[in-house]
């Protein structure tokens, strides 16, 4: 008669765990991604998320590794940005790269009209200076430097701002609200934003910029919102009259309530600091009295 002896196996095979330097989470290699410029490594779900929030706020075309300690400072191919994300993100993403190569070539532009969105050839040896442009698609004529109709050996209005447009945008300052572009450029950082619906004041969430939709002037010290008591953006705010108000006197109650505050406490902080330093002088001279220690 004979017996075996069961014998354990200590041979499992246990995968290390990776940590993602998002989220601070360990996962095994098969939810890892890793960026091929750099081999950086992330987790799947963070990467993702970090690559479709860039793109849907439009504030890179050139998505940098996540990592700001990152010693090869890589950027995501366009490849593996598509496995990543959804096909209507990627289209997305897409289009921001396309207006931006058109913005940053000098010799293309776009056409100044919102229905058309055409993108138009410039002569290249006179790029420089204003020049008479036809639209290929809707055969409309416009000035290359102040996009307003074209005006041959005419010199551009002064008051147009001299600058690079996207599509749909037009340089008259004359422009019906309809006739608005739905994505401009915020004036600081040149960022795309996009404006759906809703109030005009702006604020760039990539510098934290805040400006008017339609005349793009800066709103950064304008915390009442005075902007929109007159002049051509007059009542363009998007809000009632009512609700500016209420804003108003909102900003007005916070000032006034900071402003009693301080007033109230400034005696007790006066009469308070000959304490405090005191106080400061007994700790630094007990200090510098205490024997070293042998």
């Amino acid at each position: 008669m004979s017996s075996s002896r069961y014998e354990p196996s200590w041979d499992v095979d246990l995968a290390p765990l990776l940590s993602c330097k998002l989220c601070l989470g360990e996962f095994p290699l098969e939810r890892m991604t890793t960026i091929s410029q750099c081999q950086c490594i992330f987790c799947s779900l963070c990467l993702k998320q970090y690559v479709e929030l860039l793109i849907k706020e439009g504030l890179e075309t050139a998505i940098s590794c996540p990592d700001s300690a990152c010693p090869k400072q890589g950027h995501l191919l366009e490849n593996e940005i598509e496995f990543m994300v959804a096909s209507e993100v990627m289209q997305h993403y897409k289009r921001l790269q396309f207006e931006r190569e058109v913005l940053l070539d000098p010799c293309r532009t776009w056409c100044p009209s919102s229905s058309c969105q055409a993108v138009c050839q410039l002569n290249e040896s006179e790029v420089q200076l204003p020049q008479p442009v036809q639209c290929p698609q809707c055969s409309l004529r416009f000035c290359s430097t102040c996009r307003a109709d074209c005006h041959s050996g005419q010199a551009c209005q002064e008051s147009l701002p001299i600058t690079t447009f996207l599509p749909g945008e037009n340089g008259s300052n004359l422009k019906s609200e309809k006739d608005e572009a739905p994505i401009k450029r915020c004036p600081k950082c040149k960022v795309y934003i996009e404006r759906d619906e809703g109030c005009a004041q702006m604020m760039c969430k990539n510098c934290k910029h805040a400006f008017c939709w339609y005349c793009l002037e800066s709103l950064d010290d304008d915390f009442l919102l005075i902007h929109y008591d007159k002049g051509p953006c007059q009542n363009k705010l998007g809000h009632s009259r009512a609700s500016v108000i209420w804003h108003r006197t909102q900003v007005v109650g916070i000032f006034a309530g900071f402003g009693l505050l301080l007033l109230v406490a400034s005696p007790f902080l006066l009469l308070a600091t000959p304490f405090v330093l005191c106080c400061k002088c007994k700790f630094k001279r007990g200090g510098d009295d205490d024997p070293l220690p042998t």
